[in-house]
């Protein structure tokens, strides 16, 4: 089994976090037109009973969205993102106010607002800075942990064509330089998401998955996102609906490869997963 070699803990809210067992995120989604039909939450009672479900199951964080990332998604303005999420920050502090909760958003306006204004405490950037140019700052200003996602294009072209000469020479690269960025802005916690789905071809999401493990190399930790996504219900010619079986076998050979956070719609599998793997971890260092 692979270990994590790097920072076990980062600072979140004035309190260390402990990574050295991974972590569940549920994804909490309010928008009209997520791809996954049953995360879409928009009446202020979704997002309360979304927010008390995620809670109830065992997650340890909650990320909430208003920009919808999946292919051809609406383009909004950061006007409509602040005014959705608005809402759902108000509830879920309001009734779950000693959850960890993240912003999803590649917006530096829409972060800085969610953290000063709502006491958010990490920012999940889908862009890695690309999409606005003053989010490294703005991360270091705030000094929250930052959540940096590899993406080629942006959400509407990122499907079109894509295309790279040496796929995990380029992720890495991409990686490295931005890493470097940010530690000479001051930011002290930063996490990695491959970005499943974003900006890759099926065989590429695959190829990532075989290759997670060499993540390690930068010793942070490591985000995985692939609830429900186009890499399990495309494989298997079925949806998004009937793609959760998949999931868990994905999120499993995530951890074993050192995922520190799963980001999932389907807490209670997730944290059942964890729970597992955990223990056939522990139980290979008893022998």
């Amino acid at each position: 089994m692979m270990e994590l070699p790097g920072l076990n803990t980062i600072t979140v809210g004035g309190r260390l976090l402990d990574l050295s067992q991974p972590q569940v995120m549920g994804i909490l989604n309010v928008t009209p037109d997520s791809f996954y039909v049953g995360s879409r939450m928009q009446t202020e009672q979704d997002i309360a009973n979304r927010a008390r479900q995620i809670v109830d199951e065992g997650a340890t964080m909650i990320d909430i969205g208003a920009y919808s990332s999946r292919p051809d998604a609406e383009h909004i303005s950061s006007e409509e993102e602040i005014r959705r999420l608005r809402t759902g920050l108000e509830i879920v502090k309001k009734n779950h106010p000693e959850m960890i909760v993240s912003v999803d958003t590649f917006r530096a306006d829409v972060a800085e607002e969610c953290v000063l204004t709502y006491g958010v405490e990490m920012i999940n950037d889908i862009s890695g800075g690309e999409m606005d140019p003053r989010m490294f700052d703005v991360v270091s200003h705030l000094n929250v942990p930052y959540i940096m996602m590899h993406m080629q294009g942006t959400p509407q072209t990122m499907q079109m064509n894509p295309h790279y000469e040496q796929l995990l020479t380029d992720m890495f690269l991409y990686f490295s330089r931005k890493i470097d960025l940010l530690r000479q802005k001051g930011v002290k916690d930063i996490l990695l998401d491959p970005g499943f789905g974003f900006g890759k071809t099926l065989t590429h999401n695959y190829e990532i998955m075989a290759h997670l493990e060499e993540f390690q190399v930068f010793g942070l930790p490591l985000l995985v996102g692939v609830s429900r996504k186009s890499m399990i219900y495309k494989l298997l010619d079925i949806t998004a609906e009937d793609a959760l079986n998949g999931t868990v076998v994905l999120d499993t050979v995530a951890l074993l490869k050192g995922a520190t956070i799963l980001r999932v719609h389907d807490v209670r599998e997730a944290v059942e997963t964890v729970k597992i793997v955990e223990k056939i971890k522990q139980s290979s260092l008893n022998i």
